[in-house]
């Protein structure tokens, strides 16, 4: 599995290199500034990319930006982006392009590697991955809306395990409870959030962040 990371720091770039390689993907390309993300994922067309959000020269948004417009060449590109801090314009960004596999980890969660590994793959699988505390603080940061004032504390909880990318049976498993219960309160949820069932489980999680997001 082909991988190109964009990261400024370069201890932090090589440790990802590293823990990449020592599981078996194969790191094309590892770039430390914005103005070469762009040219290292239309060059390479990777399976997954693995970037920072903020890069030189600015330091904004260059990571993000560069990969979105990637995606507009090399559509359904897997994008995971590490960031310092939960910046919500940012997931709200990545949200909106919802073409190919999407992950936004905190950089602190690098350090524990099965997780990581388990991120990059999933992403690359053209699946859904959210760091927990991302998904806490969107929740928190819309927790006056009308509708998800609506939700009950049981489904607030499945629909954060909905959007860490989490299967039913999955979330079955977390919650110690059966499949078909999860099944009824993401039905509800969805019902209460205006939005139809559907059996797509990325595009509902991507359907239920990005209204959470504004």
């Amino acid at each position: 599995m082909r991988v190109v990371i964009a990261e400024d720091l370069a201890l932090l770039r090589d440790g990802l290199t590293r823990i990449l390689d020592g599981y078996g993907f194969k790191v094309v390309e590892a770039v430390a500034d914005g103005p070469s993300v762009l040219p290292a994922l239309t060059r390479h067309r990777p399976d997954v990319a693995v970037l920072d959000v903020r890069l030189p020269p600015t330091f904004t948004d260059e990571g993000l930006q560069a990969a979105l417009a990637a995606r507009t060449q090399v559509p359904g590109l897997p994008i995971l982006v590490l960031s310092q801090h939960v910046e919500q314009l940012y997931a709200r960004e990545l949200l909106a392009d919802r073409a190919g596999g999407v992950g936004y980890l905190l950089k602190d969660r690098v350090s524990n590697v099965g997780q990581f590994i388990d991120a990059v793959r999933r992403v690359a699988d053209g699946g859904m991955v959210m760091d927990p505390e991302v998904v806490s603080q969107l929740l928190a940061r819309n927790s006056g809306a009308q509708r998800l004032g609506e939700l009950t504390a049981r489904e607030r909880e499945v629909l954060g395990l909905m959007a860490e990318g989490r299967s039913n049976a999955a979330i079955a498993g977390r919650l110690f409870v059966t499949e078909k219960a999860v099944s009824k309160h993401i039905n509800n949820i969805l019902s209460k959030l205006g939005m139809p069932p559907s059996d797509d489980d990325n595009r509902r999680v991507l359907a239920v962040l990005a209204y959470l997001n504004g």
